[in-house]
């Protein structure tokens, strides 16, 4: 009977575990504009109008929103990434709270949905002011977390 050296296969092992952590690293790394989808085309601008049910409005202002963050210019930088994809997510908000001020009756909805579109019109002026400022000059990666 021929007894394993327990030293055998250590090297093997060791480079088996060094290549599925580079593997994983390689996933973990931020990837600009990983979430793209270069073929998707652009719907049509989101128009508040009662010539579309209720349901037509939202279904237009959801696939508005849905295109505007995956299409949004990310860079792998978290600051950036966040500000660029919030902005067409706000948008759809305010898309949503006019189809609501087209159709909607309950006082107090109506009043929220004014309040909506008055903030996050607020918001993404903030943001897109911000991203002015840091597009100016050369950004720091943090690391991630």
């Amino acid at each position: 009977m021929q007894r394993r050296n327990p030293r055998l296969g250590v090297g093997t092992a060791a480079r088996a575990l060094a290549a599925l952590c580079l593997s994983v690293a390689s996933l973990a790394a931020p990837a600009e504009n990983a979430h793209k989808h270069p073929d998707q085309v652009a719907p049509p601008p989101f128009v508040a109008s009662t010539a579309k049910p209720y349901a037509g409005l939202i279904d237009d202002a959801m696939g508005m929103m849905h295109h505007g963050m995956t299409q949004a210019a990310t860079n792998g930088i978290p600051d950036h990434d966040f500000v660029a994809m919030m902005i067409p997510h706000h948008q759809g908000a305010i898309d949503m709270a006019k189809a609501l001020l087209l159709y909607g009756e309950d006082p107090a909805l109506r009043n929220l949905a004014q309040g909506i579109i008055t903030e996050q019109q607020n918001e993404i002026r903030l943001m897109q002011a911000w991203l002015q400022r840091h597009q100016a000059r050369p950004s720091q990666a943090t690391p991630p977390r």
